[in-house]
């Protein structure tokens, strides 16, 4: 993605779902989402299904600045673009937020 650029919902959903397979590949990263969010590893595919449950993916990410770098590093994504996904999805735009 271009550092700025607009994302489309699809986008949005794309880096949400390749951020909870990030979270999902490693046993500690995934143990504390579950805490965290209070799901259990057998309610995780239902959750999925859930409204706002990939905005939440991602909001649970922007809450750990060493996620977000190690989950950047991996995918070659610029750590903005999680956030642009994050207001994406939750109905915003990059733009009204940008004061």
């Amino acid at each position: 993605m271009k550092p700025g650029a607009s994302l489309t919902r699809e986008q949005a959903e794309g880096l949400a779902i390749q951020a909870l397979t990030f979270i999902a590949g490693d046993g500690e990263r995934l143990g504390r989402f579950l805490a965290v969010t209070g799901i259990s590893p057998a309610e995780i595919r239902s959750a999925a299904r859930e409204p706002g449950f990939l905005t939440g993916v991602l909001e649970y990410m922007a809450s750990d600045d060493r996620l977000i770098a190690a989950f950047a590093s991996e995918a070659g994504l610029d750590p903005a673009d999680i956030d642009r996904s994050r207001i994406a999805l939750a109905g915003g735009t990059w733009e009204r937020d940008v004061p």
